[in-house]
């Protein structure tokens, strides 16, 4: 268990060009935020083609188990010991349709999340899945969640599933595409999220502009206090940096813990 966990989230304005483009972007883009010390480093919804829907009557634009197109991506999680979480339409082994977050690891394995709150021309492409799934890495508790699913997060709800898997979390990664005059939504959904569960909750936002409209940027890092640490300052592509401290974590669980008592 490490003290802390150096992460980077990367606003993506996705290139022309499918999964091989947007993967090789990716390496570099990785190797960047292998510079300022990252572990972890996360992508926005969609970041291997974009949010462009129409492009998913090509069966290329779907990523499949295993896809070779993400060789350099899975070689330089490798190289560098990062876990990189990125975005992409994706077909299980038995074609089952998903929109998902895949966590590739430096040892090759593989995570991911299939979003669950699907909307718009979303529901008429994929198959819900379970939302958000929790991973492990470095004694930290990190929740992947697709865009939506973050905002109806709930770790109240009784009845446990995706929602207990994520309140147990001490780091909440949200791959997005928040809009133009959004930006009140978005920080609300991340600060409140954070601040009534006591976690990090990361945001990497879809930069450029895509069929929803302009992107409003602002991806980034909010405490477990609720208010943000740190965000991108434009709305193209941005890599935003920061060291999450356990300690940070501990004294507000604390705080909360001798609040309820």
């Amino acid at each position: 268990m490490t003290d802390t966990l150096p992460a980077a989230v990367i606003q993506y304005q996705p290139l022309d060009g499918g999964i091989p483009a947007n993967a090789a972007e990716h390496v570099r883009l990785i190797e960047d935020a292998d510079d300022h010390g990252s572990r972890l480093v996360v992508f926005p919804e969609l970041s291997l083609t974009g949010y462009r829907l129409d492009l998913l009557e090509d069966p290329d634009s779907w990523l499949k188990p295993d896809d070779e197109r993400l060789g350099d991506v899975r070689e330089i999680c490798r190289r560098t010991g990062i876990t990189a979480v990125v975005g992409a339409a994706c077909r299980e082994s038995d074609g089952t349709p998903r929109l998902a977050s895949v966590a590739l690891h430096p040892d090759g394995s593989t995570e991911t999340a299939f979003k669950a709150h699907l909307h718009g021309q979303e529901q008429e492409l994929f198959t819900p899945g379970e939302g958000v799934a929790l991973m492990e890495m470095d004694g930290w508790r990190i929740a992947l969640a697709p865009c939506f699913d973050a905002s109806v997060f709930d770790a109240s709800v009784p009845e446990g599933g995706a929602d207990a898997a994520a309140a147990s979390a001490d780091v909440y990664c949200v791959s997005a595409l928040y809009t133009k005059d959004e930006e009140h939504r978005l920080g609300l959904h991340l600060g409140a999220r954070a601040m009534d569960n006591r976690m990090f909750m990361l945001l990497a936002n879809l930069g450029g502009r895509s069929p929803l409209g302009e992107s409003c940027g602002l991806s980034g890092f909010w405490g477990p206090d609720g208010f943000p640490l740190k965000q991108a300052a434009g709305t193209r592509t941005e890599i935003v940096s920061c060291v999450l401290q356990r300690s940070r974590l501990e004294k507000y669980r604390r705080e909360t813990g001798n609040a309820a008592g």
